[in-house]
């Protein structure tokens, strides 16, 4: 049997990504202190995101890779890449 007053409150909460305006609704523990609308006009409690997997750069595709940017690895590779013949013996 589970004792009383020591689980935390979970609950549905509506999450909103503060970069580009995109809402979410999952059950959390987290704390807040304001109160959103869904867009199916539930008031939940809210709580505000820097960012979500819709704007990170990561998720979304935007990522710049190392190895397309410029030609700087390729510079980096002929200049660094070529050891000289003392340090080869």
């Amino acid at each position: 049997m589970a004792k009383e007053g020591i689980h935390p409150n979970y609950r549905e909460i509506l999450f909103v990504d503060m970069s580009n305006g995109f809402k979410f609704v999952t059950r959390s523990c987290a704390n807040t202190k304001e109160m959103g609308k869904t867009d199916d006009g539930r008031e939940l409690p809210l709580f505000k995101l820097d960012t979500t997997s819709e704007s990170h750069p990561f998720y979304t595709g935007t990522q710049k890779s190392v190895d397309n940017m410029g030609g700087r690895v390729e510079k980096f590779r002929n200049r660094f890449g070529k050891t000289t013949g003392a340090a080869s013996k």
